[in-house]
């Protein structure tokens, strides 16, 4: 449900909520497929509690996409199944693995270990950039028009939020 007070969302804010919705969601169904192979109880208990927590990030955020900046009516976003969720989990290590590699070279004082740092690092962006396109060019991630976006975003989500464990 909409917030009362929300007006229309701003472009920057609305992709950096895209950005937390795609990876939350990928991120609930990698738990929710995983849930059933965890043996220690504790663990387990751990697996349920993230589970509950991206749940309701997840309902909490998309209750914002009505709000989002539209630029064209309704699309129909494809289904491709399994690959794009096997894609956008690699696109998103990819992406996470750039900014990990961008942080720890800030704090590196060794100019070996900065070397090496930096020359895994632009194979990190190698690689997004390489994910991205196939992405791009298959359909599934289609980063130029932002109502597919968003609607991808709300079906997966949605997906990911029905989805048993």
């Amino acid at each position: 449900m909409p917030y009362p007070s929300m007006g229309r969302l701003a472009w920057h804010e609305t992709l950096d909520m895209h950005e937390l919705v795609a990876f939350q969601s990928v991120g609930l169904i990698k738990l929710k497929k995983s849930i059933r192979k965890v043996k220690d109880p504790a663990l387990k208990k751990l697996y349920a509690f993230a589970i509950q927590a991206l749940t309701n990030n997840l309902r909490e955020l998309l209750a914002f996409y009505p709000a989002a900046p539209h630029v064209a009516d309704e699309v129909q976003v494809e289904d491709h199944g399994d690959i794009s969720f096997y894609a956008g989990d690699l696109l998103g290590l990819a992406k996470t693995s750039v900014r990990n590699y961008s942080i720890a070279i800030t704090e590196t004082a060794t100019p070996v270990l900065r070397e090496v740092l930096a020359k895994q690092l632009i194979a990190g962006i190698q690689l997004h950039g390489m994910v991205f396109y196939y992405m791009l060019q298959r359909g599934l991630y289609p980063a130029y028009d932002l109502n597919q976006l968003l609607n991808g975003d709300v079906r997966n989500a949605t997906n990911a939020l029905s989805m048993p464990y």
